[in-house]
C-alpha cells in the first residue's frame, strides 16, 4: 500500500509541476500566456493522450543496441519507464510535429537500450519498458515491451538417429534444436537439399520439429540433417542415414518337371525365385524352400513280343507258301519298343522244283546267300575296331581320374620312349624376386607387395637372424615337427613301413600324404626384428615396422609442447590368443602393441595394419580387440557399428585405426556365411639337400599379409632357399573344405619321386585357423643323373570345389649353384622412424589452414562433416564430434590411408570440389570470399 501511495503522490506532484510551468510561461510574456493556453487547449481537444505507436518487443543481437519508440497525441510530455524506474530525460530523444490531416500535435520519443543494461538487470521477469504520456486531463500508459538478448547454443538437445526401415514403413526422425532466444526454427535437409512438406504429402515436418515419412519409399533413402536457425545463427545436427530396404518375396511356382525316371519311382520338381520383389538394401531374403520335390511313379515301358507264327498257307501256283504273326504277346505299351523282325514269311514250297507252264525249273543258289557271308565278315571286323576304341578311351579316362586324385603324373614325353630331347623353358626375366633374373635378386616383402609401407632413404643393417641348421636326412617327404625336434623323417612309399614314432599330425588317407607343419617348428625369429621405437615431440612423426605392413602415425600437436616421449611399436611373434575358437573368430593381421603405457596424447594416433580378409559386411563381422592388464582380450568395437572410443576404416588390404590409448590390439574376424573369404599367399622355394642328388621343393601357404610372408622369407633365407615362382594369391572359402597341394608334370626320365607322395592335403581347420603362423609342405625329388641341371614341373594348390592357383617351376639345380651369391638379400626398407615435417604428406601450414576453415561450422555449411564426405569417410562421424579438432583427426586418417601414394591429388581434388559446390550454391561477396588452397 505504501508503494502505491508513493507512486500516486509522485504522479500528482509531476502534474502540479507541469501546471506551474505553464503558469510561469504565461507570467513571462503577457500576450504569450493566452496564446499558449489557447494552443494547449486546442491541441488537447478535451481527451486523454492516446498512443499512435507503442514500444515493441525487441532482441539484442551481439552488441548492437536497440531503439524503443513511442508516439502519442495529444501529449504535453512523454517519458519512458523501464523496470519500474523513470528513464532520465537526457536519454530521451523527442520530436514534435503537426498531423496535417487532423491538425493535432503529435509527440514522438525514442530511447536506446544496450546489451549491458539488459545483462545488469536481475529481476523476476525480463527487462521491460513502457511509455507514459501527459496532458492537462491526465496520463496514459503504453504496453510493456520486453527486451531480451538473442542467442543460439551450439549443441542440439537431440540429434536425429539413422535407422533402417522396410518399404512402406514409417520413418520418424527426432530433432530437438539447441536452446535459443528467440526459439529456433527447424528445417530438414536430405542430401543437402531442403525437404518441403508442401511439395510431398507423404512427408510431415511440422510435428514438434520431427520429420515423419508416412510410407517409406526407396527414394527416401539418404542422409538427413536437422537445420536449426534464428536471428542469430544457424546450426546443423549430426547427419542421420536412413536406409529403406525391401524384403524379398517369392515368385510363383513353376510347373512340375517331368518325372526324373522313365520307369518306376522317381522325383518331380518345381522351383520359385526370390524376385517378387528381390531383396534390396539389406532386406531379408525369402524364407522357405525355393525348390519342392514330390515322388512320382512312371509306368515302365513294355516291349512288344511276337505271337506264334500262323500255319503255312497252301502252296500257290507260284510254288510259294506264306505265314503271319502279330506283335500282340504283349503289344508295346508306355513307350515300349516294337517287335523286331518281319511279320510275314514266304518260302518255296516244292523243295527247289516247280512245274510251271509244263517245264521243270531248278532252283539256283540264291545271290542272297553270298551277300549274307560278306555281311558277317564285315560285321566281325567292325566289332573288333569298336572294342579297341572303347579300350583306349577307358584307359585315358582312368589315367585322368588318377591324376586328379594324387596318383603320380607321368610326363607325356616319357610315352615316346624317353629318348627324345627334352626342351626346358628359359627363366622369365624382369622380376627381381625370381631365380636367374637379370636384376639383382632380392626377396623383400616390400617388393612382393605393391602397397608397401616404407620410407625412401635406407640404412644398411641386418634384418634377419639365420636359423640353426637342421639335421638333414635323405627323405622322399620332409616336414617339421616343432622347435624342440627339428629332425626330418624318412617316409616310405607304403604305409605299413612307416616308423612307429611319427608325429601325431601325420596321416595317410586313400594313398595321399597329408602333413601339418607345427607353426613354431619352421623357424625362430629374432623379436627385435619386429620392434621399432623413436623419440617424438610436439612435431609428431611416424613409426614403421619394416616389411610387416604396420605403421603408426603420431599427428602434429598430439604431444604437448616442450614434452617428448619415447614411443615404441612391436608385433607379437607367439601364437595368438585374441581369437575365440568357440565363436569361430580368426586373426586377420598381426597383434600390434604400442606404448609406452601412460602416454598422454591430445589427438589420437593413426595405426595401419595389413589384413587378409576379403572385406564384405554380408560375410564378415570384423572386430577390434584390446588386451587387458590380466592378459585377457576385450572387444572394444565392431567395424560395422558406431563407436566414440576408437575409429576403424577398412580398405581392401589394410585397416586404419584411430587410437588414443596405448596397448596391444588385434583385428579379428568372425565369418557370418560360408562365402567369407580369407586370402592366402602361395609361394614355392627350392634348395639342394645334403645329398647332391636330392632337391627339395617347399610350398608355403600363409595369410596374405606382409608380416606373415616375412616370416617365410626369414626362414628360407637362413636355409638358402630360392624363390622359384612369383607368389600368388589364393582365395580360401570358409566352407569347411580342405586344401590340396600336388606336384604334376615331373619329367620322369630325369627325376623321380616316391609313389603316393605327389599330393598332400591340409584340413580346413589347419588352414583357416593358422592366425599368421607359417604352414608349408615339402616334395623331395631325386635326380637320375648328376648331369641333370634343369627341373620343370607344376605345383597345383587348390581348395576342394574352390579356387586354384598353378605355380610353374623352371629352375637350374646344378652343383655350381652352391657357390653363387645367396638369392635372399637384406631388405631395402630399413628406416623405421621419421620425425617432424618430413614424416607427413600435408605441409603444416596447409594443415592448419584446413583445420581453421572446417572446424567451425558457418552459414555456408563448409564444415568438417563435408570434408569427411569428400575424403570418402562417411561413417561413424560421431567419433569425430568428440574430438577437439575433428578436421585434424580426419587429416591424420587421410595421411595413414595415403602414406604409400606420395601425392596430395585426392586431397586437392576434394578441396576443389568443396569450393566449386559452395561457389555455385552460395554466391559470395568480395568481403566473404574464402581463401583458396593451393599445393
Amino acid at each position: 500500500m505504501g508503494s502505491n501511495v508513493t507512486v500516486k503522490g509522485r504522479r500528482r506532484f509531476l502534474e502540479i509541476i507541469l501546471v506551474l510551468a505553464l503558469c510561469a510561461t504565461s507570467a513571462s510574456g503577457r500576450g504569450a500566456v493566452s496564446d499558449t493556453l489557447a494552443d494547449s487547449l486546442s491541441s488537447v481537444g478535451g481527451t486523454l493522450p492516446h498512443f499512435l505507436q507503442e514500444p515493441e518487443d525487441a532482441y539484442i543481437i551481439k552488441n548492437n543496441p536497440i531503439k524503443l519508440r513511442c508516439r502519442a497525441t495529444p501529449a504535453l510530455q512523454i517519458f519512458f519507464k523501464c523496470n519500474g524506474e523513470w528513464v532520465h530525460q537526457n536519454q530521451h530523444t523527442s520530436n514534435e510535429y503537426i498531423d496535417h490531416n487532423t491538425g493535432l500535435k503529435i509527440r514522438e520519443v525514442m530511447i536506446n537500450v544496450t546489451r549491458q543494461q539488459v545483462e545488469d538487470f536481475h529481476g523476476p521477469e525480463d527487462y521491460w519498458c513502457l511509455c507514459v504520456a501527459w496532458s492537462h486531463l491526465g496520463t496514459s500508459k503504453s504496453r510493456k515491451a520486453t527486451v531480451r538478448i538473442a542467442y543460439l547454443r551450439k549443441n542440439f538437445e537431440q540429434d536425429p538417429q539413422g535407422n533402417e526401415v522396410p518399404m512402406k514403413g514409417m520413418i520418424v526422425l527426432h530433432c530437438r534444436p539447441p536452446e535459443g532466444v528467440p526459439m529456433a526454427e527447424v528445417e530438414w535437409l536430405k542430401n543437402e537439399e531442403l525437404v518441403s512438406s508442401f511439395e510431398d504429402d507423404n512427408i510431415d515436418t511440422r510435428a514438434d520439429h520431427n520429420l515423419i515419412i508416412s510410407e517409406a519409399r526407396l527414394s527416401d533413402s539418404g542422409n538427413y540433417t536437422c537445420l536449426a536457425s534464428n536471428i542469430v545463427a544457424k546450426r546443423r545436427s549430426a547427419t542421420a542415414t536412413v536406409v529403406v530396404f525391401v524384403n524379398g518375396g517369392w515368385s510363383l511356382w513353376t510347373e512340375w518337371s517331368p518325372c526324373s525316371v522313365n520307369c518306376g519311382r522317381g522325383v518331380q520338381k518345381r522351383s520359385r525365385t526370390c524376385t517378387n520383389p528381390a531383396p534390396l538394401n539389406g532386406g531379408a531374403f525369402c524364407e522357405g524352400m525355393s525348390v519342392q520335390k514330390i515322388t512320382c511313379n512312371a509306368l515302365c515301358p513294355v516291349d512288344g513280343v511276337w505271337e506264334e507264327w500262323s500255319e503255312w498257307t497252301m502252296c500257290s501256283a507260284q510254288c510259294e507258301r506264306q505265314r503271319w504273326r502279330e506283335c500282340n504277346a504283349p503289344p508295346p505299351r508306355h513307350r515300349g519298343k516294337l517287335c523286331e523282325g518281319e511279320s510275314q514269311s514266304t518260302e518255296n514250297c516244292t523243295g527247289g522244283l516247280c512245274t510251271q507252264n509244263g517245264k521243270l525249273m531248278h532252283d539256283v543258289k540264291p545271290q542272297s546267300m553270298e551277300n549274307s557271308i560278306d555281311v558277317a565278315l564285315y560285321s566281325g571286323l567292325a566289332a573288333g575296331v569298336i572294342a579297341v576304341v572303347v579300350l583306349i578311351v577307358a584307359i585315358t579316362i582312368y589315367r585322368k581320374s588318377q591324376s586328379e586324385y594324387g596318383v603320380d603324373v607321368i610326363d607325356s614325353s616319357a610315352l615316346a620312349g624317353g629318348f627324345q630331347s627334352f626342351n626346358f623353358k628359359t627363366t622369365r626375366q624382369g622380376n627381381p624376386l625370381l631365380l636367374n633374373s637379370s636384376m639383382q635378386p632380392d626377396i623383400t616383402v616390400g617388393q612382393t607387395y605393391s602397397s608397401q609401407i616404407c620410407f625412401q632413404d635406407s640404412i644398411d643393417k641386418e634384418l634377419f637372424d639365420p636359423l640353426p641348421d637342421k639335421v638333414k636326412v635323405q627323405s622322399s617327404l620332409m616336414f617339421s615337427v616343432g622347435v624342440a625336434d627339428r629332425a626330418e623323417y624318412h617316409v616310405k612309399a607304403h604305409p605299413e613301413t612307416l616308423p612307429a614314432n611319427l608325429p601325431p599330425n601325420y596321416s595317410t588317407v586313400e594313398g595321399k600324404m597329408m602333413t601339418m607343419i607345427v607353426p613354431n617348428g619352421l623357424h625362430t625369429l629374432r623379436k627385435s626384428q619386429f620392434k621399432t621405437s623413436a623419440v617424438f615431440g610436439h612435431q609428431g612423426g611416424r613409426l614403421v615396422i619394416p616389411n610387416a605392413g604396420v605403421s603408426l602415425l603420431v599427428p602434429y600437436g598430439a604431444i604437448a609442447d616442450d614434452t617428448s616421449w619415447e614411443m615404441y611399436m612391436l608385433t607379437n611373434q607367439e601364437e595368438s590368443s585374441a581369437q575365440s575358437e568357440e565363436r569361430c573368430e580368426i586373426l586377420l593381421g598381426p597383434e600390434i602393441t604400442y606404448g609406452p603405457p601412460g602416454l598422454n596424447l591430445s589427438y589420437p594416433v593413426a595405426m595401419t595394419i595389413a589384413h587378409c580378409a576379403e572385406v564384405s559386411a554380408e560375410n564378415w563381422n570384423i572386430k577390434l580387440k584390446r588386451q587387458t592388464k590380466d592378459n585377457k582380450w576385450e572387444e572394444i568395437m565392431s567395424v560395422n557399428d558406431e563407436s566414440t572410443s576408437c575409429y576403424c576404416l577398412m580398405d581392401s588390404h589394410s585397416c586404419h585405426l584411430l587410437l588414443d590409448q596405448p596397448g596391444c590390439y588385434a583385428l579379428v574376424g568372425e565369418p557370418i556365411t560360408d562365402a567369407a573369404i580369407k586370402r592366402l599367399r602361395i609361394a614355392v622355394f627350392g634348395s639342394m639337400e645334403t645329398f647332391s642328388m636330392d632337391y627339395s621343393l617347399r610350398v608355403h601357404c600363409v595369410d596374405d599379409t606382409p608380416h606373415a610372408f616375412q616370416r617365410v622369407v626369414t626362414a628360407e633365407t637362413s636355409r638358402g632357399g630360392q624363390l622359384l615362382e612369383e607368389p600368388k594369391t589364393l582365395f580360401f572359402n570358409g566352407n569347411c573344405l580342405s586344401l590340396q597341394v600336388s606336384i604334376q608334370d615331373i619329367p620322369q626320365f630325369l627325376w623321380s619321386i616316391k609313389p603316393f607322395t605327389t599330393c598332400q592335403e591340409f584340413s580346413f581347420t589347419q588352414v583357416w585357423y593358422r592366425n599368421q603362423q607359417p604352414m608349408h609342405c615339402a616334395f623331395s625329388l631325386q635326380r637320375h643323373s648328376a648331369s641333370t641341371t634343369q627341373l620343370s614341373c607344376k605345383i597345383s594348390v587348390r581348395q576342394v570345389k574352390g579356387h586354384e592357383q598353378i605355380l610353374q617351376v623352371y629352375t637350374s639345380v646344378g652343383e655350381s649353384e652352391k657357390e653363387t651369391v645367396p638369392f635372399f638379400t637384406q631388405a631395402d626398407c630399413t628406416v623405421t622412424s621419421q620425425t617432424g615435417a618430413k614424416a607427413f604428406k600435408i605441409p603444416l601450414s596447409i594443415r592448419q589452414r584446413i583445420c581453421t576453415t572446417f572446424d567451425t561450422a558457418n552459414a555456408k555449411g563448409k564444415d568438417w562433416q563435408l570434408l569427411a564426405q569428400k575424403l570418402h569417410i562417411q561413417r561413424n562421424l560421431s567419433y569425430f564430434t568428440k574430438q577437439k579438432s575433428p578436421s585434424a583427426v580426419i587429416l591424420s586418417l587421410w595421411e595413414a590411408r595415403h602414406q604409400g601414394t606420395g601425392d596430395l591429388d585426392s586431397l586437392a581434388r576434394a578441396l576443389e570440389e568443396i569450393g566449386k559446390i559452395h561457389c555455385k550454391s552460395l554466391p559470395q561477396s568480395t568481403d566473404e570470399k574464402e581463401t583458396d588452397f593451393t599445393f
